[in-house]
């Protein structure tokens, strides 16, 4: 069935989308487990129930430990976690000795709109605290249902990026540049100034959360 047809001043109205003007106040940033990292956000923290944008030069640049304090966290509150289509196997062994409950995960091996639709329903259904995707080519239309459907499921919504993509707009309330050595740059950050210059994240032991496909 196709989705009913709402104004964007409905959207805003009840907090589904954000506008630059007039901001209604919310709840504080979902804590990302890294006290350098939660300083230089607005709220504290990851946006909540946001589309959440990393950008990265390439694959393997330390993307998932960024993530898994706040993945280990929702886990252990009872919130399932969702990988859509990830570009390698999840490896297991690496998750569980970071403290990670694998009950709590699942992961969807998905290609092009069948993808996408997974992230999407994962993020609108309210079952999961956070959804990891890879939207390969995703255009303005699908960044934005996927942000609206984050903030209906009340979610926080990854989706890794090549850095290029940094060259179109984008709905995201966060869009953060991941770069080698533990080192972050915000280029947008909603309700806040995009900080000047990069910053380290912190060291954490080496872990391989993803294997590489052969």
């Amino acid at each position: 069935m196709p989705a009913a047809l709402v104004s964007l001043d409905l959207l805003i109205h009840e907090r589904r989308l954000w506008s630059a003007a007039g901001q209604a106040p919310g709840r504080s940033g979902e804590a990302t487990g890294h006290a350098v990292l939660d300083a230089m956000l607005p709220g504290g923290g990851w946006p909540p129930a946001s589309l959440l944008e990393l950008l990265l030069p390439m694959d393997g640049v330390g993307e998932l430990r960024l993530l898994l304090p706040t993945l280990v966290r929702l886990a252990r509150q009872g919130r399932n976690l969702l990988m859509v289509a990830p570009p390698y196997l999840p490896y297991a062994p690496a998750l569980a000795a970071a403290g990670l409950d694998l009950a709590r995960l699942r992961v969807v091996h998905a290609e092009g709109r069948d993808a996408l639709w997974a992230a999407e329903q994962g993020l609108r259904s309210g079952a999961y605290g956070a959804v990891l995707c890879w939207p390969r080519g995703a255009d303005d239309r699908a960044l934005r249902r996927l942000a609206v459907a984050a903030g209906q499921g009340d979610a926080l919504g990854f989706a890794f990026r090549p850095l290029r993509a940094l060259q179109q707009p984008s709905p995201a309330a966060l869009r953060l540049e991941v770069m080698p050595h533990q080192r972050v740059r915000v280029h947008k950050c909603r309700g806040g100034a995009v900080p000047a210059a990069p910053v380290d994240w912190g060291t954490m032991a080496a872990l391989r959360p993803l294997r590489a496909v052969h």
